[in-house]
């Protein structure tokens, strides 16, 4: 299987990265895996400045309203994840 490059954007809460991450996606025709340690969580949309299904625009995402706020998740369980997201992608 041929491997892909992968682009990380990281930053400061607010600075833009949803917003860039889905021009580049959609440039490139790329997906999405989130790294917020929030988004994962199911009915935590207030306070986490979640990205909206309109704001993906089509663009796939990963890990986002994912878990239930009682379930764990640590950094072991998001490498999984995120390691199963990509296998997908």
């Amino acid at each position: 299987m041929e491997k892909k490059p992968m682009v990380i954007l990281t930053g400061p809460t607010a600075s833009g990265k949803s917003a860039l991450s889905i021009l580049l996606a959609k440039r490139i025709g790329g997906e999405i895996i989130s790294a917020d340690s929030m988004q994962v969580y199911r009915h935590m949309d207030i306070g986490s400045a979640k990205i909206t299904s309109e704001e993906m625009a089509g663009v796939p995402h990963y890990l986002v309203d994912v878990l239930d706020p009682e379930d764990e998740f640590h950094v072991v369980r998001f490498q999984e994840m995120a390691k199963e997201a990509g296998k997908k992608i």
